[in-house]
């Protein structure tokens, strides 16, 4: 990962030195469950635990030799010791085994990390929107405006969103992760599945099922696919943030920090960089998501041509999903809401409220709805202003012969008390549904 965008809680995770210290964790896990087992003298895997030493640089010098990472880290490991000790180190096991098993422990610990920083983003979402949830504004339909609503909500959205992309990653870390030792396809010929349970017990993993050669690869695909939603949900919700942000909408703006420049040229400007990265961030880890899929077609039990690809895009996704996190929940804490120009929107217009109308008519006239949408409809086109809005439908009217005297004007207040009124509502039903807290 680039500086820029490097998280070192994650890269310490993916590192090449973290990578074999977590090869030799699930490699002690078998030597200590085939002990139990009686497959191989007590205290081998005490001695190594004890004595040996990572050298990733050895490693990497055995490579050039053998041309196979795992019989380099074997061959670095059991050089140490003598025979007696050394020939019981990858005891019944296949290369996949130890990376497979490996690679979900990063992945288990990398989860770790990055679930409280979701939960984080979703409390400063449900925050957010309890405390603009009675502000007035106007919603859009394609971009125009359609009708008021209540601005809290629209980030009620985002939360509910994000809560649903929490639970699934919590399922993912509780059901999904899975480790193998059953040896070269599968087959348990030296090693049994009470051994391999019994290590993977050890190491706080599920039992692959049914293992090939390979963990299967729709478990990664799964947790990508699940990040590439949430890729997704800050996606849109930067873009939101990017529309409002619009000199000439300006409902809101990124938080401007002392000394902060928005352009090389330009004094003036305040630009929604932290949406604008995150759209960027969002379409790297929507990328992800072809890989991870093509990764499951391998050739009959297995193959290694996912293998490069995982050693560089796994690191990267999650860091990049961890960086983008963290600085949505910043962007959320920080954000500026203009109210007076969110509630001038709603104040200073009046076409929205030909739905209410239409609906009056419906509930007060015995007249066609289509005739009265053609009344509504012209009214609104044709008038300037409320008032002229509000007596073109009765004039309207009365054209039709539908003996209409007078419609209700729509102050601030009732304009409020109609189109928040189920707004309490809705915010009890996302908490019930998603009880964050």
């Amino acid at each position: 990962m680039i500086p820029r965008y490097n998280c070192p809680e994650i890269e310490q995770i993916w590192s090449e030195e973290a990578k074999y210290k977590t090869f030799l964790k699930v490699e002690l896990a078998l030597l200590r469950s085939l002990e139990k087992a009686g497959k191989v003298p007590k205290k081998i895997a005490a001695r190594i635990e004890k004595s040996a030493v990572i050298k990733p640089a050895r490693i990497d010098e055995i490579e050039k030799t053998t041309k196979h990472d795992i019989i380099a880290f074997c061959t670095s490991i059991t050089e140490q010791f003598d025979a007696e000790v050394a020939k019981y180190f990858h005891y019944g096991v296949t290369s996949s085994d130890i990376i497979d098993t490996a690679v979900t422990l990063q992945l288990k610990e990398s989860i770790k990390i990055i679930l409280p920083e979701l939960k984080k983003l979703c409390l400063s979402l449900k925050k957010f929107a309890k405390t603009h949830k009675k502000l007035i504004s106007i919603g859009r339909s394609h971009g125009m405006f359609a009708e008021p609503m209540s601005f809290g909500q629209k980030f009620l959205s985002f939360y509910a969103e994000f809560a649903r992309r929490y639970a699934e990653l919590q399922a993912f870390y509780e059901n999904d992760l899975t480790g193998q030792l059953s040896g070269a396809v599968g087959n348990y010929c030296i090693l049994t599945p009470t051994i391999e349970k019994s290590a993977l017990d050890e190491l706080d993993l599920n039992v692959e099922p049914v293992s090939t050669q390979v963990i299967p690869r729709d478990r990664i695909a799964k947790l990508i696919s699940i990040n590439a939603l949430i890729a997704s949900a800050m996606e849109r919700m930067a873009v939101e943030i990017r529309h409002l942000h619009h000199s000439d909408i300006d409902e809101l703006h990124e938080g401007f920090t002392s000394g902060q420049k928005g352009s090389s040229t330009m004094p003036h400007k305040k630009n929604p960089i932290s949406a604008e990265n995150l759209c960027g961030m969002a379409r790297v880890l929507r990328s992800h998501l072809l890989i991870a899929h093509e990764n499951i077609i391998l050739w009959h039990e297995r193959d290694i041509s996912h293998s490069s690809t995982e050693r560089m895009y796994l690191p990267d996704h999650l860091n990049l999903l961890y960086y983008s996190l963290k600085r949505l929940t910043s962007t959320v804490n920080n954000l500026q809401v203009h109210t007076d120009k969110v509630q001038a929107k709603v104040t200073q217009s009046f076409g929205y409220l030909s739905s209410f109308y239409l609906h009056y008519l419906i509930d007060n006239t015995t007249a066609h709805r289509e005739v009265i949408y053609e009344i509504v409809q012209k009214a609104a086109f044709e008038a300037k202003s409320a008032k002229e809005f509000t007596k073109a439908i009765v004039t309207l009217s009365n054209e039709k012969g539908l003996g209409l005297k007078a419609v209700p004007a729509m102050d601030e207040k009732q304009i409020q008390k109609i189109y928040l009124a189920q707004t309490e509502a809705v915010f009890k039903r996302v908490e019930k549904k998603y009880p964050l807290k």
